[in-house]
């Protein structure tokens, strides 16, 4: 009885050690009495027990790491503090363990090297202008160099470039001033805009006044053309209409009686509006037109 007790514990052990278990998105590393033997995939596995050993694992998801903060000096001699993080992940599970022996301290040391030497070609306002031309030469270099070691290098992102305060203050006190001439500018050229509308609408007003006096003048000409028209055509009329009533009987003697009348009544006039009598050269002219006057009179009567 207890000798049955015996071996199903050990066929228990047995079973358990030759029995693995891999989760998801991972690899184990299989060695067989200290060799590489084989990587195993998620899920059940059968291994030898007692001479088959899991090694390594690994974890085949992305990693972010974080690079730790380092400084770095510039083209232009000034000191800058970078820190940024890695994404990489295991691709060859067997290069991982074998590559490298320990390829997290190997990526990162790599990492702060290849930033401090890209930082060092580039000027203070160039790394943070290409920050992105940074973060694809850390990942080119590191991808490089990761291959030995069964990992891919995803990706590089710069967290924070902090120069030293002197140079903040500097940088400051430029932004502030590029500020306040892009404002000048803009007031200057509002001011200006201001004078060329005033000007623009001081010369259409001005022009818009000219062409109403213009336009005034011509209908005022217009109107006096057609008033003169006006009484051209109606004095023409009257002539006209004179003319052929003189054509009539008796008509020749009606004008001159008129005229006779018209003359008498200049005389008398000018004999009223003056203390000084006014006398006709030649008295018979006037004994002349009376005469004629009355003996119209006398004939129309």
């Amino acid at each position: 009885m207890e000798f049955a007790l015996v071996i199903l514990v050990l066929a228990v052990i047995f079973i358990a050690k030759s029995v693995k278990v891999v989760p998801q998105q991972n690899a184990w590393v299989l060695e067989r009495l200290g060799k590489y033997h084989a990587t195993l995939t998620p899920g059940l596995n059968v291994v030898l027990p007692f001479v088959d050993v899991v090694g390594y694992k690994h974890s085949l998801k992305e990693i972010a790491l974080d690079v730790p903060s380092q400084v770095c000096i510039t083209k232009d001699n000034t000191q800058l503090q970078v820190d940024g993080i890695l994404y990489f992940q295991v691709t060859d599970p067997m290069r991982a363990s074998y590559g490298a022996s320990n390829y997290v301290v190997a990526i990162t040391q790599l990492a702060q090297t290849t930033l401090r030497s890209v930082v060092g070609r580039m000027e203070l306002d160039k790394t943070f202008e290409e920050r992105a031309v940074i973060n694809t030469a850390v990942v080119n270099a590191l991808d490089e160099a990761a291959l030995n070691w069964g990992v891919k290098v995803l990706r590089y992102e710069i967290k924070d470039l902090t120069p030293p305060v002197e140079i903040l203050r500097s940088m400051q006190a430029q932004i502030t001033a590029e500020r306040e001439k892009r404002a000048l500018i803009a007031a200057s050229e509002g001011r200006r805009q201001e004078q060329i509308n005033i000007a623009t609408g001081e010369r259409e007003a001005f022009i818009a006044r000219s062409e109403g006096a213009k336009q005034a003048e011509i209908n005022k000409a217009q109107g006096e053309a057609a008033a003169i028209t006006a009484v051209a055509d109606a004095t023409a009329d009257a002539i006209r209409k004179i003319a052929a009533a003189i054509q009539q009987p008796g008509g020749q003697d009606a004008v001159n009686l008129k005229v006779a009348e018209k003359a008498v009544e200049a005389y008398a006039q000018l004999a009223q509006k003056n203390n000084t009598m006014i006398v006709p050269g030649n008295m018979s002219e006037v004994s002349a037109l009376i005469g004629t006057a009355m003996t119209l009179m006398k004939r129309t009567s």
